[in-house]
């Protein structure tokens, strides 16, 4: 090993994979390529489906010769690397442009090779299908069949998706399957099968960023809008007279003035009496959707309807809603139809979700970054792969300034001078109001750009086949940096659909742009984490191919203002506004330090509650499933109504009452969970308002009162299905089952509870009305 390498290995952060084994394979495969190379296709096939499951250098080497064949592609060793990585069951850190399909492809069909059933769970449904369609000529030469379940998917397309032995599939898609599976009544409408290998792709956007989102399977009430004179009421509320934000933009109280313009507007109600309380929430729920809730940079209104927008990714977050009364605000605020409300029938975060795999495994460029999460909450260990080629990427120190104003007239500058070169360049946002400001300026400075955001999505894959061309100026948000391949001269990436993007450009173009140092990478601020910071700055330099990078910011930003607010800096200001100075760059590497630390209590926080919902469930699951399956409930209630049952047995034979107690059965198992989840969430929001006032542990207090009413709901179940079995009746020899009163929704649909941004209703409540007391008391 060479001694750089030895420095490296020593210096990488704990917990890291040693690569040495890894590469004796990689070099063993290297010595079976030629003998490999002369099989036949159908040799090749047989020898596949005939390997030993511990044979990891056969494997390789027909992969690579698979992919050759197939693909015209001959994975390099480092892909190997990647690959191997995963069959061992780690998450593979693999930059830009190193192949990271590929190699999770040859992964997937080695585990499926050894038996396993594998799950590839992707950020969307493009993803999904066109990686499964791209490398689909791959896995029919290694024997291993493949398909791809989207939101458009019928049942019967999901369940010959499932039944193949690689599924590609959006990780909310197989959440939502999980979630129907565990309301089913009939065997034969289950969709998944047992879970066996989760490789997970974007593994840190999956496993951190989203795995304490909840997925909800919903039923349909008689849900009513929200009362829009709430919104109303808070649209004519002035700041600073009416109310007051706090400093970090995640609370807003009314004041004096505006309690009582508030109490006026409502009647001459006094605000804070007890039985007013509902009242006092929804006005501050809807000052929070008008106050803090920004359009354009937390959600946007498209097709007359409110879209929230995934801050990791910039893209619109599809299905995702925030909790029902904060939704409901904000589209009162937006004058927009109410989105469908109703009764949570059951729900999964994707970390339990991940978690029921007993192998998992996955791949990202940003990894070492969540280490410490992945090996707390999943016990998974990182193996960083080297590129094929060095980077060469020249990464600029970030450039400081003291106000905002001062920094976008440095950005424009700096793109302004790049594009005379003829250099292309990629300008990576915070948010979609940013991308359209900047554009503006851009435009009004004579310079020629296209924006990349949530609003036009559709016309991505074309965006960004363009932005690696000679004197090319992208404006993007996020969905720029995350999965997006940029080629220099431009060009459309492997497995793209050629119908969208251009064909590629000649060598000739590629050098042109190259000579002049590639693309530039501008970011106009520091995101809340830096792996989004480093996923940016991953869009140039791929492949060894130059490119350079720089973020632009100021001590006006919101992640400053937001996360380091008592922090202050005195130094020197440049003429220009930029800032040289070691505490002022202090304090952003600090906010963005804080930023993560508070991303992490709130994973922590919610999978500590999670947690005992997912042990409360994984109880009911287990009896559900042995009545679902067996006899279960046919000798549950025999036990319990003796006489009752035996009248039925003879009246329409065993058979039919066993199918009769089922049905019972799995109604109020199903029926009392979905009451018991309404009272957990209840639970939630108010136990802060107790815990608080009595200085206790909210989450001691969460478990004091959810444990023993989770053990109770079996016992519940079992006595109303016994009430209902007492109730039947024999109608012309057959058992009155519509007369039971099992009514199930009438319909149902699945969604994303994003998280909501400023706490629990009741915490905020209780803010308000603590704040309110306060100034009256002064």
């Amino acid at each position: 090993m060479a001694l750089r390498d030895r420095l490296r290995r020593l210096l990488q952060r704990p917990g890291t994979v040693d690569l040495r084994p890894f590469q004796a394979v990689v070099a063993e495969a290297a010595a079976r390529e030629p003998d490999v190379r002369g099989l036949t296709d159908e040799a090749l096939t047989a020898a596949a489906r005939a390997l030993d499951p511990g044979d990891d250098a056969s494997l390789c080497a027909l992969g690579r010769e698979a992919a050759r064949r197939t693909l015209g592609e001959r994975p390099y060793d480092v892909q190997l690397l990647g690959t191997l990585g995963l069959l061992s069951g780690h998450v593979v850190e693999m930059a830009t442009g190193e192949g990271k399909t590929l190699a999770g492809a040859l992964a997937a069909a080695g585990h499926a090779l050894r038996g396993h059933r594998v799950h590839v769970m992707s950020v969307n449904d493009y993803l999904a299908r066109r990686d499964a369609e791209w490398m689909g000529p791959l896995y029919a030469m290694l024997g291993v069949s493949v398909g791809w379940v989207g939101q458009s998917s019928t049942p019967d397309e999901r369940r010959r998706a499932y039944a193949a032995d690689v599924t590609y599939a959006p990780v909310s898609e197989i959440g939502f399957d999980l979630l129907r599976d565990r309301l089913a009544t009939d065997p034969a409408d289950l969709l998944l099968p047992a879970p066996g290998v989760a490789l997970i792709d974007e593994a840190d956007s999956v496993l951190v960023d989203e795995a304490r989102v909840p997925l909800v399977l919903a039923g349909a009430t008689d849900a009513a809008e929200a009362d829009r004179t709430f919104a109303e009421l808070a649209r004519r509320l002035r700041p600073g007279l009416h109310y007051a934000a706090d400093d970090e933009g995640r609370n807003v109280q009314l004041t004096p003035a505006g309690a009582r313009a508030v109490e006026e507007a409502l009647g001459g109600i006094d605000l804070y009496a007890p039985e007013n309380l509902d009242t006092l929430t929804a006005v501050n729920v809807a000052l929070h959707a008008e106050v803090l809730l920004q359009r354009d940079v937390d959600y946007i209104v498209r097709d007359g309807a409110v879209k929230l927008i995934n801050a990791s990714r910039g893209r619109v977050a599809l299905l995702q809603r925030w909790p029902d009364g904060l939704q409901a605000a904000v589209e009162a605020k937006e004058a927009v139809a109410a989105s469908p409300s109703g009764e949570i029938l059951d729900s999964i975060t994707v970390q339990e979700l991940v978690g029921r795999y007993p192998v998992r495994c996955g791949m990202t460029g940003t990894a070492l970054a969540v280490a410490e999460q992945l090996r707390e909450f999943y016990d998974l260990e990182i193996a960083v792969i080297p590129p094929n080629r060095p980077c060469v990427r020249a990464d600029e120190p970030d450039r400081l300034y003291a106000t905002a104003a001062d920094k976008e007239v440095a950005i424009v500058d700096e793109i302004a001078a790049a594009h005379a070169a003829g250099r292309p360049v990629l300008v990576g946002t915070l948010d979609v109001a940013e991308s359209e400001r900047l554009a503006r300026c851009l435009e009004r400075s004579g310079l020629p750009c296209v924006v990349l955001n949530a609003k036009n999505d559709a016309e991505e894959a074309a965006i960004i086949a363009r932005a690696g061309a000679y004197g090319a100026i992208t404006v993007s948000t996020q969905m720029a940096g995350r999965g997006t391949d940029i080629r220099l001269g431009g060009g459309a990436p492997p497995g793209a659909d050629p119908s969208a993007s251009p064909p590629p450009v000649s060598e000739e173009e590629r050098e042109r742009v190259a000579a002049l140092g590639g693309l530039l990478v501008i970011g106009t601020g520091r995101h809340s984490s830096s792996r989004l910071d480093d996923q940016l700055r991953g869009r140039a330099g791929r492949q060894g191919d130059p490119g350079g990078s720089v973020f632009f910011a100021s001590l006006e930003d919101d992640l400053v203002t937001r996360y380091a607010p008592d922090e202050s800096h005195g130094g020197p200001v440049a003429p220009d506004g930029r800032v040289d100075d070691k505490n002022a760059r202090w304090i952003v590497a600090h906010a963005q330090r804080v930023a993560e630390g508070v991303d992490l209590e709130i994973h922590r926080n919610t999978w500590r509650y999670h947690h005992l919902i997912s042990l409360q469930r994984r109880e009911v699951l287990a009896e559900r499933d042995e009545v679902l399956h067996g006899d279960r409930a046919d000798r549950v209630l025999a036990e319990l109504r003796p006489e009752r049952h035996a009248e039925l047995v003879a009246a329409v034979g065993p058979e039919r009452v066993a199918a009769a107690a089922r049905q019972i059965m799995l109604f109020h198992l199903d029926r009392c969970w979905a009451e018991h989840l309404a009272f957990l969430a209840d639970l939630r929001e108010g136990i802060h308002l107790r815990s608080l006032g009595r200085g206790l542990d909210p989450l001691v207090e969460f478990h004091r009162e959810a444990v023993p009413a989770g053990k109770r709901l079996p016992e519940r179940a079992r006595e109303r299905a016994a009430e209902t079995f007492d109730a039947l009746a024999v109608v012309d020899g057959e058992i009155d089952m519509p007369g039971a009163g099992l009514v199930r929704p009438s319909a149902t649909w699945t969604y994303v509870v994003h998280d909501n941004p400023f706490g629990s209703l009741d915490e905020r409540a209780f803010r308000g009305l603590v704040a309110m007391f306060r100034r009256r008391s002064r």
